[in-house]
């Protein structure tokens, strides 16, 4: 059976980069995998991306962020998650619904059930079977990203991002047995590592 592996965390954790080293590992070995991010993926969702990270000027409330969000989740479900799946190819994704719950519910306050509700019904009931949590202190996060080139949401207050992490983690303790929670202060190789014999047990390769 194919996998679906999520990473997660908050800005600057280092989940793009552990993504690019876990698929390049599983191509090495031929294992049929794909990666893709959120929000993106798809012509419409990489429309969807830059109205909520890089146009700044533009306002936008966090209910029609959620629908955003959720809108490019869709999307991606339909034209690259589930076909790839249904062939048997492994599905890597950057960010998947538990960041839309970190993020609109307990960052921007959205009401928790509202959110999962509609994460539930855009992933039409899709959830990964691993996912890891990339875990850092928001200032570490956030001292790692280039500055002059914040999008919206690393331009917010500290606060938000330390109601994100909080989150983030609240959720990998409810559900023990998908989430997998990495200490991002540690040395990339040695991360990469963990990963890979997480992944590659739930694979048995």
């Amino acid at each position: 059976m194919p996998l679906f592996v999520t990473f997660e965390g908050g800005e600057g954790c280092g989940k793009s980069l552990q993504s690019r080293i876990l698929f390049r590992r599983l191509n090495q070995m031929a294992v049929p995998s794909i990666l893709i991010h959120e929000p993106g993926g798809t012509p419409l969702g990489e429309k969807v991306r830059y109205l909520l990270k890089q146009a700044c000027e533009i306002p936008i409330s966090p209910l029609t962020e959620l629908m955003l969000f959720n809108a490019s989740r869709s999307q991606l479900i339909q034209e690259i998650i589930r076909p790839n799946l249904d062939a048997g190819t492994n599905v890597i994704c950057d960010r998947f619904s538990d960041s839309t719950i970190a993020y609109q519910s307990y960052g921007r306050g959205l009401d928790l059930d509202i959110v999962r509700e509609i994460n539930q019904i855009a992933s039409q009931g899709l959830k990964p079977d691993l996912t890891f949590l990339l875990d850092v202190p928001p200032e570490i996060g956030l001292s790692r990203k280039k500055t002059g080139a914040n999008d919206r949401f690393e331009q917010e207050a500290l606060l938000f991002h330390r109601k994100v992490r909080e989150g983030f983690l609240k959720m990998a303790t409810e559900e023990p047995q998908r989430w997998v929670i990495i200490d991002s202060t540690l040395n990339k190789n040695h991360i990469a590592d963990l990963i890979w014999e997480r992944t590659k047990s739930r694979l048995n390769l």
